[in-house]
């Protein structure tokens, strides 16, 4: 097994002679390249000394040719950039700041040495790599010159880079064939990632055996293995896997107990390595993920946990703390407890009829959720699992899911002759269905669909009269926007549909359902009108017996969770 040193070092600390070997290109940094290092750099003396904030610049990578010589495999451009700043320091300061402590020489560009250690502005057009490193020393100058007074901002950086400024050193083993190891590194500009780095520090000889290394590659890539198992990634988080260079960076971002929006792009890495006992860190590791796995595989703990997870209430790290030092029991009873919080009525006289889509969608977004989560589990014991992979992606997109309106509701925008056209065809066969092909009412749509243009007044006559075909009668539309008339289902652009009468979207959840489409439990449930009593159903809308028997549906599942059963919206009938 090759042999790599892994440490972090500081800035002020690199020494030595580096060797640019001709498969690499010339320095190549810009104005803001160079300009973003130093201001990064700089602003770090606002953290303050109480709680100083170190900054780690990109790995640089290299091997070994002889007593403090090394060839640079990856880090180039940025060692050209710090000898540059030290360079400029030095010629400001001379002696206080001191020449850099390490140089650079450069296989097939021979006169780029020199010209690094004394910059020559008269030269800049003679070579591509005089233009690109007089332009960064110009930079370098005029940064200085304008960011505060130079005696102040010169010592300010030189400290900085003495006690706060990192760079990590990966230096690669001796027999490593440093061109197949650069073109894998800068194939589409992929740096080292961190899961790399970290991977690096347990297979390192610096650290542990190497019949201890075997096992832990080997554990490593059974662990990586088993998080493309994308039933498994979808259980513990809501994150993309493109949002990781490697699916093992979810364990370890939970042991470093980074959060997902922590920006340090090496955070991981330097919390592990901090670590004293590396075989014990790993054991820790593989620990960790046996615990997520466990969860995964029991059917009560995949159901509950992957709902918080999934409904954004906890994340994998919250509820992974919550587990430390508790029973099975212990711990359920605490997840049932974040269960309840999440539907919880804010008091007493709050009620469940009165969480409308305008006030509190989230709220009836996640009741809902859980009504699909817990019934497949407490439907099929063990034989069915709740889909989170299905739910939360199709493919490496992201799904959204709205609260859809079971009972039409009528749009309150007049919208485009296109969406009038769309929403009457949509229609059409549910009216030749309920009132024969001869029916007044579908003369009157086919006309109008015949019609190149025509006015929105026209249209929504038709639109009111084909709802009320399609509504109960005596029926007022004050539960339109509550529990009792919404159910989840997949966001898409399409208002027609969405405005769109029970029929017509019972008749595409079926058409869905064909093809394939996952369509939560719950949402399939409720338009083929399971819920509903056999003696009392129809099929044409959705009245106040379905939205009766869907409630009791709801309040039977969720008896354990919810503060109260729900009931109803109280309603004004026509005429009363």
């Amino acid at each position: 097994m090759a042999q790599v040193k892994l440490e972090t070092k500081f800035v002020n600390d690199i020494a030595g002679k580096f060797f640019v070997p001709s498969y690499q290109r010339g320095y190549r940094w810009t104005e803001d390249e160079v300009t973003r290092l130093l201001e990064d750099v700089y602003n770090l003396k606002e953290a303050g000394s109480q709680t100083p904030r170190n900054y780690c610049l990109q790995p640089i990578v290299v091997k070994k040719l002889d007593e403090n010589y090394f060839e640079v495999i990856d880090g180039q451009q940025r060692l050209t950039t710090l000898f540059l700043i030290y360079r400029c320091m030095y010629e400001a300061g001379g002696r206080f700041f001191g020449a850099p402590k390490f140089s650079l020489e450069y296989e097939t560009r021979k006169q780029s040495d020199d010209f690094l250690v004394n910059i020559n502005f008269d030269l800049k057009n003679d070579n591509i790599d005089f233009y690109f490193m007089t332009n960064a020393y110009e930079t370098i100058e005029n940064w200085f010159n304008t960011a505060g007074e130079i005696s102040v901002v010169m010592p300010n950086i030189k400290t900085l880079f003495a006690e706060r400024v990192k760079i990590i050193w990966y230096e690669v083993d001796e027999t490593e064939d440093a061109v197949a190891l650069f073109t894998r590194l800068n194939i589409g500009k992929i740096p080292l990632t961190n899961a790399e780095l970290v991977k690096a520090i347990f297979l390192s000889n610096n650290h542990l055996n190497e019949y201890k290394q075997h096992e832990i590659a080997l554990q490593w890539d059974n662990i990586e293995k088993e998080l493309h198992n994308d039933a498994l990634w979808c259980f513990l988080t809501n994150n993309s896997a493109e949002k990781y260079q490697t699916r093992i960076d979810l364990i370890l971002d939970l042991m470093s107990e980074k959060n997902f929006d922590e920006r340090e792009t090496y955070f991981t890495f330097f919390k592990l390595a901090q670590e004293k006992d590396l075989n014990k860190t790993w054991e820790e590791i593989v620990h960790t993920f046996l615990i997520l796995k466990d969860w995964y595989e029991d059917h009560e703990r995949y159901h509950k946990i992957g709902y918080l997870i999934a409904s954004g209430v906890k994340t994998l790290a919250e509820i992974y703390r919550e587990s430390i030092g508790k029973t099975k029991r212990d711990f359920l009873s605490r997840v049932d407890e974040f269960i309840k919080d999440s539907i919880a009525l804010k008091s007493y006289d709050d009620s469940y009829a009165d969480w409308t889509y305008e006030n509190n969608a989230e709220k009836i977004r996640r009741l809902l959720l859980l009504f699909n989560v817990e019934s497949v589990r407490q439907n099929g014991e063990r034989s069915q699992w709740f889909p989170f992979d299905k739910f939360k992606f199709c493919g490496e997109d992201k799904v959204s899911w709205s609260l859809e309106h079971i009972h039409a509701v009528k749009s309150q925008e007049k919208g485009i002759l296109e969406n009038w056209k769309e929403w009457l065809s949509l229609h059409l066969s549910s009216i030749k269905l309920l009132e024969g092909e001869d029916s007044p009412l579908v003369s009157e749509i086919e006309n109008l669909l015949d019609k190149k243009e025509f006015r929105y007044n026209e249209f929504e006559r038709l639109q009111s009269e084909i709802i009320k075909k399609f509504s109960p009668s005596g029926e007022t539309e004050t539960y339109i926007d509550t529990i009792e008339n919404l159910a989840l289902i997949k966001c898409r652009d399409n208002s027609a549909l969405s405005n769109s009468t029970f029929d017509v979207k019972r008749n595409e959840v079926i058409r869905m359902d064909m093809q394939g489409a996952f369509i939560p439990f719950c949402t399939r449930m409720a338009f083929l009108k399971y819920y509903t009593k056999s003696e009392e159903n129809q099929i044409h809308f959705w009245g106040k017996t379905d939205r009766q028997a869907y409630i009791e549906a709801i309040n039977k599942v969720l008896e354990d969770y919810l503060t109260r059963p729900i009931v109803l919206r109280k309603e004004v009938w026509n005429g009363g």
